[in-house]
């Protein structure tokens, strides 16, 4: 009581305008959110010293009301999910929460703008909280991407007058890189140099650091005495103190400003603040909450939402007009998602933000309406997003009357789009431009480029963008055209390009600048970033995925405002101040007509490349590069190959049309693109007389490595013409053998047959032509071999084949064949034998696994994706040998010898296990229910067909992915049907496991132990040493028949936070499983009607669970 009496008097003394009541509300809640009793929600610590920040804030604006100043304090709504309700009903002991309409503007609102800013009521009332906080101290600025956080930045620095500093921060940045860099001065010397921060310090700016989430947590730690204490130590002995400090040692101590210069003091301006810019938290991500006990105690915090639907269309009609049907339909459905419970949707609304909105709105104001439908494909970029996830969003667009329009009726309508440079005039369609002016003619891209008419209406659309004065982000598969295009289309407006492509390992450092030692000093030279920038080129930046996007996010600031800070310490700015600071800056204005083109492949395998549209697509206008229509690739080819036989183009076609709708259903790993094709008919136009099997192969050679593989494309290739077996081991050892020149040798034997034999083994494997009495001979008769007649079946041991004739063969007489196909059975019965399957049960086993070969294949393709991303590579520094390190140039002029960093898989660190497999179990349901309704809804054999699934998909992952499947019924809760250690070997092992889940369903008593199962799967599971661990529970959606709340597996499945829980329903009752997931929680429970469907929520779970 005495601790809380003497906190009341400091804050009554400091903040001697406020109300008492108000004092004494403020730290009622603090220490109740403080208290003993209220640790057990597992809530980060109040931060107790920032009262004395609110008193101030208080002080000066005494109207604040409690629950908004202690919410300042501690956000609880953007860093809590499931203890929100628990902390509004202790609040509520205390004090009123007021509704968001509750709260009022403040008088003292400025009628001042900018150009840019519309305002409305809700953004007035965060712009006015911020300038009450500003006035007084540093705060921290949380809301999605595209919420208008810069805006209002930009409309409060207009206000109150001061310029922002613009800092971007990245995860690799160092508490060194936040205060001071080392540099050479023209001599050699090696210097400090103040960094942007530190500069915005002592003259008085506002320093934004831009990306708080992303940095790492130590990196901060330095910044403490500057935001607490106005005070900073640098790295050369200088320091930073408060103008009240600095000002006591003038008049009190009586030291001059000379003196404390070169005692290296520096003041730090009264009206510098911090404002830290980031998104919020992602609670349930692997990152976690980076809103720390650490983070709160050292700002103040406002949030920022995204605007009602009334809000946006009040922006947007103030900008552009009034709304049109096309645009209203958008706007719909921005909200939609935004309010939709499914996570995958919800995640989605982050594309439609307003800046999108607007951007969407200006394009439409000025080229008129477009399809909504094709406009939401392409701001999404539908062809890439998941499966399930695409049929949710189509869903959800037809529901909101938004229909898509036939392509083909558009495809005729465009057949004869015009694109031509008429008087310095490009036309592209319906859209002109002047041709761009320029002196570097060397710079502008000339290419051989063949027009075809979905390629011209997409270059339509980013001269349409590039008028509108938007930077622009491609995104599309390897080889579907992005770089032609891009240069076809600056080569028609004769834009200069500059190129940089991007890598693993671009850093900030080598995007923006290229150092290097010349005679003893660093000098920067200029990437192609910055001399785009200065010249007012085009910067085409490619692979823009392959760079990690922390260093692709520094370009944020760039394309938000015009600005950059390089590592030389030059400022990129729109316009150079004419007042200048007391630094000597060099400032690099950028050109009106600089644009940036970025290209990017679509996320994840097989391309390995980062998020790029999901991180930064939002400031661009983004564009979605597919391969083109039928028509229009037929017509591509024609040009390319002229003299090509117009029904193998067709063919070709065909073949890869097929392969990329497969690419989409997840059934092959590779999308084949347009780039294949054309080389494919390059070739055939160059050597006319090539083999046409031959060349396609070529595209295949890799894939031959996957007997999986090669069955599918197989498959592909023998719908279209091609030869049965076209890519079987026989097939291809046979083109293997043409190209040593071991021909197949036609001939015909003129004897009889007699009966079918497997023939004496050859020790010495030598070749044997036309007998009947050695096994794997060639072109004779009655024994195994190739290319005879009458035996019981194929041999090859690696000859030449002499290949009897088809009329031959069929001479065979019927006995004959009879007994040959009998030996052949014989034959494969006893294989069988090896894993102890009778005929009778491959037969039974083939029931349920031939329905899912597609899916295994699908699946293994996820597995795949999966073990690729484990491989991933990290830079380890301070080596003796490999890459300069660009941040320790300095060190290596002093002598440093671990200046050098490598590039490799990064290994454990000391006294680490190496890397653990992820643990995977699912939890089958072999309860009664499942046998009793199999004939109404076939769940029991969708069951099995799952766990088939699972068995031969997850066989060979085994050091990357370990799996086990337990069973729960009416009389067990753990059945082990397949141990983690032991998972089946052969098609017989699986074929037993199936028939006892059958045997169990069949023979169990009734009731249910779905709750106990899950409860007793995760428990267990939390306690293994694995890297992750997932759990999948199948289940019927019959829970509510054994009193099962929805409340209850909820409890169960979220038990444990290191174990990822999922409940997938393959058996419902009418609507049970569609009410039951609507009361599950979000991203934990989906429904299973097909097994084809099973992969794709694999891949879902897989994605939100270890980032495939």
């Amino acid at each position: 009581m005495t601790y809380l009496m003497e906190w009341y008097r400091e804050l009554i003394n400091i903040a001697s305008n406020a109300p008492k009541d108000k004092i004494e509300k403020l730290l009622s809640c603090a220490f109740a959110l403080l208290n003993q009793e209220t640790k057990f929600l597992g809530l980060p610590d109040f931060p107790i010293d920032n009262l004395v920040v609110a008193a101030r804030i208080l002080n000066r604006n005494p109207n604040i009301s409690v629950y908004d100043m202690l919410y300042r304090l501690y956000p609880y709504k953007v860093f809590l999910s499931d203890s929100i309700d628990s902390v509004e009903s202790l609040l509520k002991t205390f004090i009123d929460i007021p509704t968001e309409d509750s709260t009022k503007i403040s008088s003292s609102s400025s009628g001042k703008s900018n150009g840019d800013y519309v305002s409305t009521d809700y953004q007035q009332r965060v712009l006015e909280s911020m300038l009450e906080t500003a006035k007084s101290a540093d705060f921290c600025l949380i809301g999605p991407s595209g919420s208008g956080k810069t805006m209002l930045l930009k409309q409060m620095s207009f206000i109150l007058d001061k310029e922002l500093e613009n800092i971007v921060l990245y995860q690799d940045m160092t508490a060194r890189d936040l205060i001071q860099q080392r540099t050479t001065q023209e001599n050699g010397d090696t210097v400090w140099a103040f960094s942007p921060l530190v500069k915005a310090a002592i003259s008085g700016k506002i320093a934004v650091l831009d990306g708080i989430h992303r940095i790492h947590p130590s990196t901060l730690s330095v910044l403490h005495r500057l935001v607490h204490d106005r005070e900073l130590q640098l790295y050369d002995g200088k320091r930073l103190i408060s103008s009240e400090r600095y000002k006591f040692l003038i008049e009190k101590v009586e030291l001059t400003r000379d003196q404390l210069t070169e005692a290296g003091i520096f003041p730090i301006h009264p009206d510098f603040r911090i404002v830290a810019v980031g998104d919020p938290p992602i609670l349930q991500s692997k990152d976690g909450n980076w809103i720390s006990p650490e983070m709160l105690s050292l700002f103040v915090f406002h949030d920022l939402r995204t605007l009602s639907k009334v809000e946006e269309m009040q922006v947007i009609s103030t900008k552009f007009g009034p709304i049109n049907q096309e645009l209203h339909k958008i706007i719909n459905i921005a909200h939609a998602l935004r309010e939709n419970q499914d996570p995958a949707l919800k995640n989605l609304a982050g594309h439609l933000s307003t800046r999108q909105l607007i951007r969407i709105a200006a394009r439409m104001k000025s080229y008129g309406s477009e399809d909504p439908f094709a406009i939401l494909e392409e701001t999404f970029m539908m062809k890439f997003l998941p499966s399930l996830t695409k049929k949710s969003l189509e869903r959800t667009i037809i529901s909101m009357g938004i229909v898509q329009q036939n392509n083909q009726i558009l495809n005729r309508g465009e057949q004869n789009i015009k694109c031509e440079v008429k008087d310095n005039i490009l036309t592209i369609g319906n859209t002109s431009s002047p041709v761009y002016q320029t002196d570097d003619h060397t710079k502008v891209p000339k290419i051989l480029f063949y027009d075809i008419p979905q390629h011209v209406k997409l270059m339509e659309h980013l001269l349409q963008d590039f008028q509108l004065g938007y930077h622009l982000l491609l995104v599309g598969n390897q080889g579907v055209g992005k770089n032609k295009i891009v240069d076809r289309f600056l080569e028609l407006l004769h834009r200069p390009r500059e190129y940089i492509q991007l890598h693993r390992d671009t850093t900030v450092q080598t995007l923006t600048i290229q150092p290097t030692i010349k005679d003893g000093v660093l000098v920067y030279e200029d990437s192609p970033l910055v001399k785009a920038i200065k010249q007012g080129h085009v910067l085409v930046v490619d692979e823009a995925d392959k760079a990690p996007t922390h260093v692709t996010c520094i370009l944020k600031t760039l394309v938000e405002s015009g600005q950059m800070i390089l590592s030389d310490g030059r400022r990129i700015t729109p316009q150079i101040p004419e007042n200048r600071t007391e630094f000597e800056e060099t400032y690099i204005k950028m050109h009106p007509d600089f644009r940036m083109i970025v290209l990017a492949n679509r996320p994840g395998f097989p391309f390995l490349g980062n998020d790029f549209f999901g991180a930064l697509g939002d400031l661009f206008s983004s564009r979605a590069v597919e391969n083109p229509s039928r028509e229009s690739e037929i017509e591509l080819l024609k040009q390319y190959g002229p003299d090509v036989p117009l029904k193998n183009i067709k063919k070709l076609v065909d073949i890869f049309g097929d392969l990329r709708t497969m690419a989409d259903h997840g059934q092959l790993n590779y999308p084949y693109s347009t780039r294949e094709v054309v080389n494919v008919v390059k070739h055939l136009q160059q050597f006319p007389d090539a083999d046409l099997e031959d060349v396609v192969f070529n595209v295949f050679d890799f894939d031959r490595y996957s007997p999986e593989l090669l069955d599918t494309l197989a498959e592909v290739l023998q719908r279209h013409g091609f030869a049965k077996n076209v890519l079987s081991a026989e097939y291809l050892a046979a083109k293997r053998s043409q190209e040593k020149i071991q021909v197949t040798v036609n001939r015909h034997s003129g004897l009889d047959v007699s009966a079918p034999k497997h023939g004496k083994e050859d020790p010495n494997n030598d070749p044997h032509v036309g007998g009947n009495t050695w096994a794997g001979g060639t072109g004779g008769r009655d024994t195994a071999g190739l290319g005879g007649k009458g035996g019981p079946y194929r041999l090859d041991k690696g000859h030449k084949v002499h290949q009897l004739s088809d009329e031959e063969k069929a001479t065979v007489p019927e006995h004959v064949l009879k007994a040959a196909r009998e030996m052949n059975r014989k034959a494969f019965e006893e294989k069988l034998k090896e894993i102890g399957m009778s005929g009778y049960d491959h037969n039974v086993y083939s029931q349920f696994s031939v329905p899912v070969q597609r899916q295994v294949q699908s699946l293994r393709v996820i597995l795949g994706n999966l073990q690729a991303k484990n491989k991933e590579r990290h830079w380890y520094r301070h080596q003796t040998s490999g890459e300069l390190d660009d941040v320790k140039l300095i060190d290596g002029i002093l002598g440093e010898k671990t200046i050098y960093r490598k590039r490799s898989e990064q290994e454990p660190e000391i006294g680490t296990p190496q890397i653990k497999p992820k643990y995977f179990r699912v939890v089958v349901d072999v309860s009664g229910s499942m046998y009793r309704f199999n004939g109404y809804d076939g769940r029991l054999d969708r069951e099995l067909e799952a766990v088939v699934l699972v068995m031969e998909a997850f066989d060979g992952f085994e050091d990357k992915i370990k799996y086990d499947i337990i069973g729960h019924s009416g009389e067990e809760y753990n059945i082990a049907f397949v141990p983690r250690d032991q998972p089946p070997k052969n098609n017989k092992e699986r074929l037993e496991i199936l028939r006892k889940m059958h045997a169990h369903s069949q023979f169990c008593w009734s009731g249910d132990n779905t709750l106990e199962s899950t409860r007793w799967a995760v428990n267990t599971l939390a306690e293994e040493d694995c890297d992750e661990a997932i759990l999948i529970v199948l289940s019927d959606a019959n829970l509510q028949r054994y009193g099962i709340p929805p409340s209850k597996l909820t409890e169960a499945l979220t038990a444990k936070p290191n174990v990822s829980s999922y409940a997938v329903f393959i058996g419902s009752l009418g609507d049970q499983a569609e009410r039951l997931i609507h009361k599950l929680p979000l991203g934990r429970a989906f429904i299973c009607n097909d097994t084809s469907e099973l992969p794709h929520i694999l891949k879902q779970i897989f994605s939100s669970s270890v980032n495939v």
